[in-house]
């Protein structure tokens, strides 16, 4: 580091020497986008998110176009980028024909995503909760079958729309489901982003007793309340190494609408580089890139560290 550089690196005790960064901007930060992204404005989104250093980006989602109409394109996208050199590129898949959609483009890391309330899997899903894990198993076993790594989603873990407060042995007891049917990685899901950091470590603590290791535990934080790098911090200390953030702080969540944007990735970074983690992800180059899709989305990032870093390049 030069004399002056910011963010000055002040380690603290007990935390990950390396955090992985599963960046979802491209699949969870622009599905909700009303206006209908060029399927090569998302393929060079992609590539430049890599070219900043992500090794892990969500690519899109083999969802019906019916249900979410920016991701229709997944078929012609995925093909664009499936060659990126050293970068993983999951996929959604909610059944299983999204499943077949994926695995016959050579997709070998997909995602299904549950609900850890009943309310949400209806409004989500259109099913009760233990009918969404019953249609997810033979996905989950095929998948596995098919040598994919799967990624098991649980949204609504610390608080939801309907129903309020959830209680951690609720979250629980999806996650153990997932685990039992063969997820390789569980992602907590913040998405009303009403979570605090005691809460985020007691549903940690919970799942271990249950017999769900932190190494296969990914955080997914909204910053509805500005509690997200917060909660992150707390994650981190217990030992999670896997945070779940969304270039320029895109995306929402069509289905809640007291969900906002996802944690920035920039946001994430400059936190982590402060703490001396190392991201791999060149931050200055990742900031263009928001930058970037924020012009083609016509708005300016929400993300604070993008809006401090370009201002201060003006």
């Amino acid at each position: 580091m030069t004399a002056g550089e910011l963010p000055m690196v002040v380690p603290a005790q007990d935390l990950p020497a390396r955090v992985r960064i599963h960046e979802v901007g491209a699949r969870d930060g622009l599905q909700n986008e009303k206006s209908a992204v060029p399927v090569e404005i998302k393929a060079e989104f992609i590539r430049r998110l890599a070219a900043a250093g992500l090794t892990t980006i969500e690519a899109t989602s083999f969802v019906h176009p019916k249900w979410v109409p920016q991701l229709a394109d997944a078929e012609q996208l995925y093909p664009m980028v499936s060659d990126l050199p050293g970068v993983d590129l999951p996929v959604l898949v909610p059944n299983g024909r999204g499943l077949d959609r994926a695995l016959a483009l050579g997709a070998d890391r997909v995602a299904v995503f549950a609900s850890a309330t009943e309310s949400f899997a209806k409004a989500n899903l259109n099913r009760t909760l233990d009918e969404s894990l019953a249609v997810f198993e033979p996905v989950v076993r095929r998948a596995k079958d098919e040598g994919a790594h799967v990624r098991g989603y649980v949204s609504m873990c610390f608080g939801d729309p309907w129903e309020g407060a959830v209680p951690p042995h609720q979250v629980a007891r999806v996650c153990t489901a997932l685990r039992d049917m063969g997820c390789d990685e569980l992602s907590l899901g913040d998405t009303i982003g009403v979570a605090t950091p005691g809460h985020v470590l007691a549903l940690l603590s919970l799942l271990n007793e249950k017999g769900v290791p932190t190494n296969v535990i990914g955080v997914h934080f909204h910053d509805t309340y500005g509690q997200a790098l917060a909660n992150t911090l707390a994650a981190l200390q217990h030992g999670v190494t896997t945070v779940d953030a969304s270039a320029g702080g895109l995306g929402g969540c069509p289905y809640a609408k007291s969900a906002t944007g996802n944690l920035a990735t920039e946001d994430l970074v400059w936190m982590l580089h402060g703490l001396g983690i190392e991201t791999g992800v060149d931050l200055g180059r990742l900031t263009a890139t928001s930058v970037w899709m924020a012009a083609h989305l016509d708005r300016p990032s929400p993300s604070r560290t993008v809006r401090a870093l370009s201002h201060k390049d003006q």
